[in-house]
């Protein structure tokens, strides 16, 4: 499992609802193969395709809940072609940091995280 891409923020929220409202939020994707959660540990990873892993992680912090999102390669064959055809796809990082910031937008609105992210 390698990291591609880590980006992180903070919700003004407590940490416990904002894993109940990431967490629904996750779930109600459409596509959605691979979903796991640790209520426990505020851990929530889905995993899907042949090298995609996103992990998410909500922990206590000053100002509300600290959100973690990872992305991760974890192909098992062609391992090397996924940072290959993310570069040629310029940008990934920045649209996974897009699409987080969209995220926790969702997430700080009242009832946020009802709707799908993406």
């Amino acid at each position: 499992m390698k990291l591609l891409v880590e980006v992180s923020g903070v919700v003004p929220a407590p940490a416990a609802e904002v894993f109940t409202r990431l967490a629904e939020s996750l779930r109600a994707q459409p596509y959605n193969p691979g979903f796991e959660m640790d209520a426990e540990r505020r851990f929530l990873a889905q995993q899907g395709g042949w090298w995609y892993r996103g992990e998410y992680t909500v922990e206590e912090a000053p100002a509300g809940a600290r959100v973690i999102h990872r992305v991760y390669n974890v192909a098992t064959w062609s391992r090397w072609a996924v940072p290959l055809a993310n570069r040629f796809f310029v940008g990934f990082a920045e649209r996974v940091a897009e699409g987080f910031d969209r995220m926790m937008g969702d997430l700080a609105r009242p009832g946020g995280g009802r709707r799908t992210l993406g």
